[in-house]
């Protein structure tokens, strides 16, 4: 097993790790999934105030975990990696006991 060594990889891994770690956040992750999901369909499913879901997109944006796109007065989010949804899917395994 190849385990991070450099230091700007730690570093950048345990940014992105503290990042997602928050159970908002991580729900949020979840809703998207592999598909681009406006941020009123992300308010819907998440259930909480559109204010508190715009603070943590941004923190998800700006550690580059999620992309975006404006639409006339929508505004889209999708993972931007495909690796991050991999980590969230391990996550699933190893902590939700109905993956099992």
């Amino acid at each position: 097993m190849d385990l991070l060594t450099d230091d700007a990889d730690i570093e950048r891994a345990s940014r992105s790790l503290k990042a997602i770690s928050h159970p908002l956040r991580l729900k949020i992750l979840c809703t998207l999934g592999d598909q681009e999901v406006s941020v009123q369909e992300i308010v819907e499913h998440v259930g909480t105030s559109q204010s508190n879901i715009s603070q943590h997109l941004a923190i998800l944006r700006d550690k580059g975990i999620l992309t975006s796109r404006k639409d006339a007065n929508r505004v889209y989010y999708r993972v931007s990696d495909n690796r991050t949804l991999r980590l969230i899917g391990m996550m699933r395994e190893v902590f939700c006991h109905h993956a099992h």
